[in-house]
C-alpha cells in the first residue's frame, strides 16, 4: 500500500519539530488521524501534498476573509518584498495602517503593531495593569488569548483539545491574580468583583468566543461587563483577535454595538502574514512607552511586508461593505441547510453563527460556555470531520474551534458541503 506524502511528511516532521507541528492543533492528536500538509491554495480551495483539494472552513483560522492568494494582497507583497523584508526602523506604511485601522473602528484613538495576537493579549494586559495599578485580571473559561503565561488559566481550544488541565511553567504567582468566571455568567463576574475589589485591573473577554466552537454573547453580558468597568475603573478589553474585521469593518465593537477600553487585533488585520496590534482610548495607550513607562517592544513590529498585507485587505474591507452581507449571507445558507438536514435526523444538535462565524456541536442543551461545549458528542465532530475531509471538505480538526468562511467560497460549494453533512447524518442515524 502506497504511504500518503503527507504522511511521510509528517513521520519526517516528528524527527526535528516537536509532535511534528509549530502549533498544537494542526497534529490531529484530538480528531486522530494524520495532519494534512498543505502545498498551496487558491480562493475557497486548499491543495495537499498529495494532490487533493479541499474546501476551506478554517481560512488559516480566520485571516482569509477574501479567499487565499487573493490577487491584490499577493500583488502588494511582491511589490513592496523588492525593497527589503524588514528595516527595523519606521516607515510611513505604518502611519497609513494606524489611520485606516482608527478610520474603521469606533474607540481607538492609538494604535501599536506587533507580530502577533499572543504577544498583542499580553501586552494590552501589561498596559492596563500599568495603568491602573492594580494586578489581577478576570478572564473567561474557554476564551483563549493566547499562550502567555497568564492567559493559559482555564484556557480554550487549544488546551481542551489536548485535554490539558494544567500548564507546568505557569507559576502559582501568576495563576492567583488571573480570575476566572463563566463565559456569559455576569453573575459570577459581579461575585469576583466584589471579593477582590480595588484589586482589579482588567476583564479580558472574546466578545464572541471563537475557542469553544462560535458562543455567541447573552443578551445583557457585555453589556454588564461594560457597567461593571466603568463603575469599579476597570479596563474592558475585547480580545477582538477572530472577529475584529471579521463580523463588521468595526468588529464587534460596530457589530454589539459594545464599546472596549483597549482592543486586541490578529488575523485579518494581517491579510496572512503575522501581525497583531492592540489599541485604544488615548488616556490609557499614552502609557505605553516611548510616551509612557508601561515598556513594549518589537524588532518585527510594524514590517512592512506584513503591513502592505494588512494594509491592501483593510482598506478593500472597507471600500467593500458588501463583503459583509455576502459573507453572512454564505454562512446563513450553510447553516440553513445543515440545520434542515439534522433537523431530520434523531441526532441532537445545535449550531450557533454570528456573521462569518459558526460551529456545529452535538448536544441536547444550548452552547452557551465551556461547560456545555465540553459537554458535547466529541466522537461524533471526530467522525465528521473525518468523513468530511476523506470527500474534500476541510473542517477544523477540532470540535472547540469556530469554522470560519472566506468570501471566495461559492454557493455551489456551500451545496456540495450541504450534501456530504446528509450523506454523514444518513449513515450515523441508521439503527444499529
Amino acid at each position: 500500500m502506497k504511504i500518503s506524502h503527507s504522511k511521510q511528511l509528517f513521520e519526517r516532521a516528528q524527527l526535528s519539530i516537536p509532535g511534528g507541528v509549530n502549533s498544537p492543533v494542526r497534529a490531529f492528536k484530538s480528531v486522530g488521524g494524520t495532519p494534512v500538509f498543505i502545498e498551496k491554495a487558491k480562493g475557497a480551495y486548499l491543495f495537499d501534498a498529495d494532490g487533493n483539494k479541499y474546501i476551506d472552513y478554517i481560512a488559516s483560522w480566520g485571516p482569509m476573509i477574501l479567499g487565499h492568494a487573493h490577487k491584490p494582497v499577493i500583488k502588494s507583497i511582491q511589490k513592496y518584498a523588492v525593497h527589503s523584508t524588514s528595516y527595523g526602523a519606521p516607515t510611513e506604511l505604518e502611519i497609513e495602517m494606524a489611520e485606516l485601522i482608527i478610520s474603521m473602528v469606533p474607540g481607538v484613538d492609538l494604535v501599536r503593531m506587533v507580530s502577533s495576537g499572543t504577544e498583542a493579549c499580553m501586552s494590552a494586559l501589561r498596559l492596563a495593569r500599568g495603568y491602573t495599578g492594580k494586578n489581577k485580571f478576570i478572564k473567561f473559561e474557554g476564551n483563549y488569548h493566547g499562550h502567555a503565561d497568564s492567559f493559559l488559566v482555564k484556557a480554550g481550544s487549544g488546551l481542551a483539545t489536548l485535554d490539558i488541565q494544567t500548564v507546568p511553567g505557569v507559576t502559582a504567582g501568576v495563576s492567583q491574580d488571573t480570575l476566572s468566571a463563566p463565559y456569559n455568567g455576569l453573575n459570577a463576574v459581579q461575585k469576583l468583583v466584589h471579593e477582590n475589589k480595588g484589586h482589579i485591573a482588567a476583564i479580558i473577554v472574546e466578545p464572541v468566543a471563537g475557542n469553544m466552537g462560535c458562543i455567541i454573547p447573552q443578551d445583557g453580558f457585555l453589556e454588564g461587563l461594560r457597567s461593571i468597568c466603568d463603575k469599579e475603573d476597570i479596563v474592558l478589553i475585547f480580545d477582538e483577535v477572530m472577529t475584529g474585521f471579521r463580523l463588521a469593518a468595526g468588529g464587534a465593537q460596530e457589530r454589539l454595538n459594545i464599546a472596549a477600553d483597549l482592543v486586541v487585533y490578529g488575523k485579518v488585520i494581517g491579510g496572512g502574514m503575522p501581525v497583531g496590534a492592540f489599541g485604544g482610548k488615548r488616556k490609557i495607550m499614552e502609557h505605553i512607552a516611548p510616551l509612557g513607562n508601561v515598556y513594549q517592544a518589537g524588532t518585527l513590529s510594524g514590517n512592512p511586508i506584513a503591513m502592505i498585507a494588512g494594509y491592501t485587505t483593510l482598506r478593500e474591507l472597507k471600500n467593500k461593505p458588501e463583503i459583509y452581507l455576502s459573507l453572512e449571507a454564505k454562512t446563513t445558507y450553510l447553516r440553513e441547510g445543515l440545520h434542515k438536514t439534522l433537523s431530520k435526523s434523531n441526532i441532537p444538535f445545535v449550531i450557533n453563527q454570528l456573521g462569518s462565524m459558526i460551529s456545529v456541536h452535538f448536544s441536547k442543551q444550548p452552547v452557551k460556555d465551556f461547560t456545555s461545549a465540553s459537554q458535547c458528542d466529541i466522537a461524533m465532530f471526530n467522525r465528521l470531520f473525518h468523513f468530511m475531509l476523506a470527500h474534500g471538505v476541510y473542517l477544523p480538526p477540532s470540535a472547540y474551534e469556530s469554522w470560519f468562511l472566506n468570501d471566495a467560497l461559492s454557493y455551489k460549494d456551500l451545496d456540495k458541503t450541504i450534501r456530504l453533512f446528509r450523506k454523514f447524518v444518513k449513515a450515523e442515524s441508521k439503527p444499529a
